[in-house]
């Protein structure tokens, strides 16, 4: 039986999260460009969600990381809007509720901190994400919101918290 531990992000994470992130984002055959794959902040998780009203976590298993997803403000969005970010699981561990364990920390974060709506974006084929966002409340919406800089991203989503 395998040990499982949701926390936040220490700075020691950064780089195994950033490269967990990329290999999902290779697996399932995301563009490099338009998405979390070339973002500047990638390798620097912990400094910039080290701010109020943010918080990335990390899912590890038996020491290791396996998934992780943060919530912060969506950048060009009233303040009442936060941003479900990054939220990836290595293939190792899908399908086994973690998706909507670490969904349920984030959104718990996101009302904690008094945010009203939460939006993800996300791309057509991450068809499973997308199973696990409906069933969680999300909706579909037509139109982009924020700055997200991921113009990749073509499926947008909103939730009321």
């Amino acid at each position: 039986m395998s040990n499982i531990q949701i926390r936040k992000i220490k700075q020691s994470d950064n780089s195994e999260v950033a490269e967990m992130i990329r290999y999902v984002l290779v697996e399932q055959g995301a563009p490099k460009v338009g998405t979390a794959y070339e973002d500047p902040i990638l390798d620097e998780l912990f400094e910039y969600y080290d701010t109020d009203r943010a918080a990335y976590f990390v899912i590890l298993e038996d020491g290791k990381i396996m998934g992780s997803a943060g919530i912060s403000h969506l950048e060009g969005a009233e303040s009442e809007i936060c941003e479900l970010q990054k939220m990836y699981f290595h293939p190792k561990v899908r399908g086994r509720g973690l998706g909507a364990k670490m969904m349920s920390v984030c959104l718990d974060f996101a009302r904690a901190n008094d945010f009203k709506k939460c939006y993800i974006e996300t791309l057509p084929n991450m068809t499973a994400a997308q199973k696990l966002y409906k069933k969680t409340g999300f909706e579909y919406i037509e139109n982009r919101l924020g700055n997200t800089g991921h113009y990749s991203c073509t499926i947008f989503m909103l939730k009321k918290l």
